[in-house]
């Protein structure tokens, strides 16, 4: 489990951008956090998005059967295995990290794009 081991122990641990950078990097396959974020509106929840991007309102949770729904089944296996990890267990290290990784990738309100 070292992905889940770091990317726990980065965002746990105040490290300045490392669990969100991390997080960021292990979604590049379904289009990084704008991709997720794109699938979660067009699920029908852009009102936890909003909140993961807002600057004046507390982040509102996400389920990892929302997560399941919004990404689908293929994509997260894909991940999964990328990582070896159970689907069920990487939807909901998804639902428990993504609202603060946005967050964090967003201090202004607008998620930050990286070139590099």
């Amino acid at each position: 489990m070292g992905f889940l081991d770091s990317l726990q122990s980065a965002l746990q641990g105040g490290q300045q951008g490392g669990g969100s950078n991390l997080l960021a990097d292990a979604l590049t396959s379904v289009g990084g956090y704008q991709g997720v974020l794109a699938m979660l509106q067009k699920s029908g929840l852009g009102d936890r998005v909003e909140s993961w991007l807002s600057t004046n309102a507390a982040n509102l949770p996400i389920a990892p059967d929302e997560i399941k729904a919004a990404l689908g089944d293929q994509r997260l296996q894909q991940l999964a295995s990328q990582f070896g990890i159970p689907l069920d267990q990487l939807a909901g290290v998804l639902a428990q990290h993504l609202p603060a990784a946005v967050d964090k990738a967003s201090p202004d309100g607008v998620l930050a794009t990286r070139n590099s």
